[in-house]
């Protein structure tokens, strides 16, 4: 079949489209699938069939109406100018891609997958996986000129993708390493990306050499990658420019972009915190870092978590508060990559605000948490609640312990100086008087000063009486 022959659309038109429990026909991945992934691999050119498209397990027919399955996408290229670099950037344009066809919903990347197909795509003949390999081979290299040879394998059959499970996994962590030893001051270019925009018009991902894309599957070496074999496409450079606030992660050049980029809806953007102008997050972040008000802390969530947070919220109900390009402070989309980053929300703490961690997510980033902070972050085997959070928490002595009390302190005085203030007693702060006289007169100032005064009396005076 050729890419015309398809019996249903493609286009960048259907980017965006939800496809809704009641429609789907059949869900493939998802949160409540355990195991599922997509990878792409460079292989030398004789290792590739051009054009190959290949099925290990069921095919759609067979697939019952309104369930669903893990699904595993291998994609395979090779050309003369293709470098592994572009592994990972290859593996987010299936995101891409997927959804521009009629019916389809493509949602995250790597090992969270979720894609949803229509009944009604399906009715029209879209009932193949081979539709779908057709699709990402014909984009690629019309997108991609440099690959030369492309092949497509869809796994359904679970114990074939239990076998390449780890495997795929231990591959994304050594691509992930490689930019482990950089930092953001030795670059002069950042990279933007948009891809997620046709779900979050104003969101754009800023990816540093410390701060990977919120998807987690786009390094700096990724968007450099991208950038150079696609200059017109969804990945580019970001010239970083003046240095507002290195520790707080401001730069003149993320500004300027993310001001034409969302077409004015966002124009200031601190990298390292989730409370001062923070990064924006579209909806295929891996984690959520989320304010716990009750204990001043962060807690971080990742996507396959199963039940509820600490604060008794599940993944969904706090991604419908982070997602949607917006600047949410205190709710902040990230890569589970980040979290090994030195620059790890630093303007808020770093880990000495992290409350809460899943200890699937600790367990993976366990040697990056400092050494004295491990035993203090406690996880769901430790706590199930707030009430439960806050006795961990002074039990360890977590560092946020020691910042109740001063904000107990400051909260207290706020609340004299507010209660003086509306009883009439007292105006706290700064105060001029001048004194006139010969020459200009006098000017005395009490600073830290609180005046009390049983009636003030305003008078007008005539410049006109002597």
């Amino acid at each position: 079949m050729s890419f015309e022959e398809l019996p249903v659309q493609c286009g960048v038109v259907f980017e965006g489209e939800r496809i809704r429990r009641g429609d789907m026909q059949v869900e493939l991945g998802g949160p409540k699938s355990e195991q599922k992934f997509e990878i792409a691999y460079v292989r030398p050119l004789g290792q590739v069939e051009d054009g190959k498209i290949e099925i290990v397990g069921q095919d759609l027919p067979q697939i019952e109406e309104g369930s669903r399955v893990p699904l595993g996408i291998v994609v395979e290229v090779a050309g003369k100018e293709v470098e592994e670099d572009l592994e990972g950037v290859i593996e987010r344009r299936i995101h891409e891609f997927i959804n521009f066809v009629e019916g389809m919903m493509h949602l995250n990347q790597r090992g969270d997958i979720w894609i949803r197909l229509s009944k009604k795509s399906y009715q029209k003949g879209f009932n193949s996986f081979k539709h779908l390999g057709t699709v990402l081979v014909h984009l690629f290299k019309t997108d991609l000129p440099i690959i030369e040879k492309i092949q497509v394998t869809f796994i359904t059959d679970t114990d074939k993708i239990a076998e390449l499970y780890d495997e795929v996994l231990a591959r994304y962590d050594a691509r992930d390493a490689r930019t482990r030893g950089l930092k953001d001051e030795e670059v002069d270019t950042f990279y933007g990306c948009q891809l997620c925009q046709s779900f979050a018009p104003t969101h754009m991902c800023v990816i540093t050499a410390q701060r990977y894309a919120n998807c987690g599957a786009i390094s700096w070496f990724d968007g450099r990658a991208a950038a150079r074999v696609d200059p017109k496409g969804p990945l580019f450079g970001i010239p970083k420019g003046k240095v507002i606030d290195g520790f707080k992660g401001e730069y003149e050049g993320v500004n300027q972009s993310y001001k034409e980029k969302t077409l004015g809806s966002v124009t200031e953007v601190c990298l390292y915190s989730a409370f001062e102008k923070p990064h924006t997050s579209c909806g295929c972040f891996e984690a959520i870092a989320f304010i716990i008000p009750e204990v001043d802390g962060l807690g971080v969530m990742h996507r396959d978590f199963k039940g509820n947070a600490v604060n008794g919220l599940p993944f969904s109900t706090m991604a419908d508060s982070t997602a949607g390009g917006r600047q949410i402070p205190g709710f902040h989309g990230l890569a589970i990559e980040y979290l090994r980053s030195p620059k790890f929300l630093q303007v808020d703490g770093g880990w000495e605000r992290i409350v809460w961690l899943p200890k699937a997510v600790k367990d993976r980033v366990a040697e990056f948490i400092p050494k004295e902070m491990v035993d203090k972050i406690p996880t769901e085997n430790d706590v199930s609640d707030i009430e439960e959070l806050k006795t961990y928490l002074e039990d360890h002595t977590h560092p946020v312990v020691k910042r109740w009390a001063e904000l107990g302190a400051a909260a207290r005085l706020e609340e004299e100086e507010r209660a003086e203030t509306e009883a009439g007693l007292a105006v706290p702060g700064q105060m001029v008087a001048t004194v006139p006289g010969v020459g200009g007169g006098l000017q005395i100032i009490f600073k830290n000063a609180r005046i009390y005064a049983e009636k003030v009396i305003i008078k007008r005076i005539d410049k006109r009486r002597k």
